[in-house]
């Protein structure tokens, strides 16, 4: 029986997540993100639980005082597509507005609030 969608592991996760917070690939820890977790080819359904938590260490290990807005709504994405799956291929205003909705409960941090306004997206 087929699944639909198709499984989606956490590197792909991850690189849509870069994709649409960082398309130039000019964000430093986005790109480094990014390279911790290219090759995490485990199924994300199967880390969902945990999925959070590792977002959580990967991102405090690569920007402590939270000063990066690309990488706090990058793995915002990971985590909110590792739970819609089904929009893995929605446009990344869509996909950006949805994730830090779902993150910050719509009141996301002054600088994240900052970074989505430099981008274009209404939250």
């Amino acid at each position: 029986m087929p699944t639909e969608p198709q499984p989606i592991t956490l590197a792909q996760l991850v690189h849509r997540a870069a994709e649409v917070t960082d398309p130039d690939g000019a964000d430093e820890d986005v790109v480094e993100l990014l390279r911790r977790f290219e090759d995490r080819d485990e199924p994300a359904s199967a880390l969902v639980d945990d999925l959070e938590q590792q977002m959580a260490e990967a991102a405090g290990a690569l920007d402590p005082q939270e000063d990066s807005p690309g990488l706090q709504v990058a793995t915002a994405v990971v985590v909110y597509l590792a739970h819609r799956r089904d929009e893995v291929d929605d446009d990344a205003e869509h996909i950006l507005r949805m994730a830090v909705r779902a993150e910050y409960d719509g009141n996301p941090p002054q600088n994240v609030a900052n970074w989505l306004d430099q981008v274009g997206v209404e939250y």
